[in-house]
């Protein structure tokens, strides 16, 4: 191993540093300024290096950009008394491996110092070998299975019905039984139901005429025509509106529809492939999903694998995640420590294979070390709060997905806030307040997602991994709600 050197301006830092590497047999070298640092990299190269900010001269920002431009690879630590912003911001841009704030704890900079020295060594080692990523990642038994379907699939233009929890990757798959098919020319079209307002449904999937309704001032084309010789793919089909129903069936049965105000029948020609994290078969015994449909839909069903399922394909899942985020930014890829990844492959990841890509860019973007320990993960993972299950009805039959505060969150000493529900709906009903059900039902679902909302700083794609939500289900309780106008 090479050296470490130190170069800060004040003699009683160098020599701090200088014994505490010495206690723990890291060689090292101080020095008094920047310049000393840039003639001494002529001649040679350390392991790591250590830097003040403010120094005569030259200052660390200075040599960190002068020193990232010749030896890129080479980890700098910035010092500095001056604990503020724009040093720590102008310390990451120009590429510093950590920021060490002073006064820094002696053990804390060792510990800091031979990270940046394990990331040396490794960076120097041989590189891994890039290899042409697949369009979709899987080495476990389920996902080879999922494979395999699409394979047979390939040469057929049957409807397809995906099953799977929320983030589990369906509209991936879809794109893939297109891209397979003998449609592959044609074009892939997608319509989420979740996330168009009911009233806009029926002529965002048929189009409408001219003059159809109020506002409709030109011919548009639906989806449906937009995917003629392709496939048109249905999100969230559990979310379509009864109505709409009726429509899409007797597309699917006679194989033409009309345009919204129009006379003249189109004939379809789209794959339909449907995709829901519901249950369509509950939904049907609830008279919510029409059962002539659902047959219509179920001619080859898929099921995708949950995260849960699959962990042994978390370590492939990341590594893609991390490479692909860093291209994204233009940084050099995070890579997870073996504790790391145990402890990631260990987690209930609700969110699913989507989850664990926000989780994988947010390690991109604020991890400190190329290499990621399990400190260096969100809090929330690693100290996730102790909250017991809820069991009041009321909580049981609520959708969590918006945030309007109604009831005010309830202490957390006692947690005991089904007990706070119950006192606030009996002090309404004394009061003789009627359909009170949907009033606490909204109230319930404002808080629940408006909290998530708070604590994931407003990025709607964690909440919902959070809660257990599809994105687009959060994306419509928010508009029900109301909650962008708060």
């Amino acid at each position: 191993m090479k050296q470490i050197w130190i170069v800060d301006d004040d003699r009683s830092i160098r020599w701090v540093l200088e014994k505490a590497l010495s206690r723990q047999n890291i060689p090292c070298r101080a020095f008094g300024s920047a310049r000393e640092v840039l003639a001494e990299l002529e001649r040679d190269q350390p392991q790591v290096l250590v830097s003040d900010v403010r120094m005569a001269g030259l200052d660390g920002i200075e040599l960190l950009r002068t020193v990232k431009r010749k030896h890129p690879a080479l980890p700098v630590i910035i010092m500095t008394a001056y604990a503020d912003l724009d040093s720590a911001v102008s310390a990451f841009q120009s590429g510093a491996f950590e920021y060490l704030p002073k006064p820094f704890d002696v053990d804390r900079a060792v510990e800091l110092i031979q990270r940046a020295v394990d990331e040396s060594l490794r960076e120097s080692g041989e590189e891994e070998a890039a290899v042409q990523t697949p369009e979709i990642l899987g080495q476990a038994p389920a996902m080879q299975e999922v494979f395999r379907a699409i394979g047979r699939l390939s040469q057929s233009t049957v409807t397809v019905l995906i099953t799977g929890e929320s983030g589990s990757g369906k509209e991936v798959v879809a794109r893939a039984l297109h891209k397979h098919s003998v449609r592959a020319g044609k074009p892939f079209i997608a319509l989420n139901m979740a996330a168009i307002p009911r009233d806009l449904l029926e002529s965002e999937l048929f189009g409408h005429e001219r003059g159809a309704f109020t506002g409709a001032q030109a011919m548009r084309r639906g989806r449906f025509e937009q995917a003629e010789g392709g496939t048109l793919f249905l999100d969230e089909i559990g979310d379509m509106p009864a109505e709409l129903q009726t429509r899409l069936l007797r597309v699917l049965s006679d194989g033409f529809y009309y345009r919204v105000g129009g006379q003249q029948p189109i004939k379809a020609d789209a794959r339909v492939i449907a995709a829901t994290h519901q249950n369509l078969e509950e939904r049907v015994r609830q008279g919510l999903f029409r059962e002539d449909l659902y047959h219509r839909l179920n001619v080859i069903r898929l099921r995708l694998p949950s995260l849960r399922e699959r962990r042994e394909d978390v370590a492939l899942l990341a590594r893609h995640f991390l490479a692909k985020s860093a291209r994204e930014i233009g940084v050099e890829p995070k890579r997870l420590s073996p504790e790391a990844l145990r402890f990631i492959e260990q987690l209930p990841l609700p969110g699913n294979v989507r989850q664990l890509e926000n989780l994988c860019h947010w390690l991109t973007v604020l991890a400190p070390a190329q290499v990621v320990k399990v400190e260096d993960l969100p809090l929330e993972l690693r100290e996730p709060p102790a909250v017991s299950a809820p069991t009041s009805p009321a909580v049981e039959t609520a959708d969590p997905a918006r945030a309007a505060p109604l009831l005010s969150p309830p202490p957390a000493a006692d947690g005991d806030w089904a007990s706070l529900l119950g006192q606030e709906v009996e002090r309404r009903l004394r009061s003789g307040e009627q359909d009170l059900m949907e009033a606490v039902t909204r109230r319930f679902e404002a808080t629940v997602i408006g909290t998530a909302l708070r604590l994931t700083h407003g990025r709607r794609i964690d909440a919902a991994s959070r809660l257990g939500l599809g994105r687009n289900t959060i994306t419509r309780k928010i508009q029900e709600l109301r909650l962008e106008e708060d």
